[in-house]
């Protein structure tokens, strides 16, 4: 599974307006000149946001961005479903049949026990962190992270640090 530019950005970019307090919104060009995206980039990914519900939009001089809800009651993996998806859905076997109609392993399949199970893995992770939770920077955020997830094998050393 690779963390796609859209991910990371759209991440970036919730953060950035759940740092506000307030009802101060954030625009795009605030958004784009804090981030280094560009203002299209931005617009797309703001639309996605708000199309989904994280996000609400006010137009004006003082308009921009806000958060839809509490930062707290946005998981990650909301987020991620948002901007790319889940990684495997009932979906994905129909949609990746080959040339049939039908999977040929639509039975009997060991390689749809892994994707549900690794899928579930990461709703598992995902559903613990909060927006609010990425907005305290990286040293309470790595504080959190490690408190919740105790105990579980850390591959990463850059991680553990």
């Amino acid at each position: 599974m690779k963390i796609t530019a859209q991910d990371e950005y759209g991440l970036r970019i919730l953060v950035r307006i759940a740092k506000c307090k307030g009802n101060i919104g954030v625009s795009i060009p605030q958004l784009s000149e804090l981030e280094g995206l560009s203002q299209p980039n931005v617009s797309k990914l703001t639309r996605i946001l708000r199309i989904e519900g994280l996000v609400n939009s006010t137009k004006g001089h003082v308009g921009g961005y806000v958060l839809a809800k509490p930062a707290d009651t946005i998981t990650i993996n909301d987020i991620l479903k948002a901007l790319s998806g889940r990684l495997f859905d009932q979906e994905f076997c129909v949609n990746h049949a080959g040339t049939m109609k039908i999977c040929s392993n639509s039975v009997d399949c060991s390689i749809r026990s892994l994707w549900t199970i690794v899928q579930s893995a990461i709703d598992n992770v995902l559903d613990k962190i909060t927006l609010a939770d990425l907005s305290n920077g990286e040293e309470e955020a790595s504080e959190t992270f490690e408190n919740l997830f105790k105990g579980l094998p850390i591959e990463n050393k850059e991680l553990q640090q």
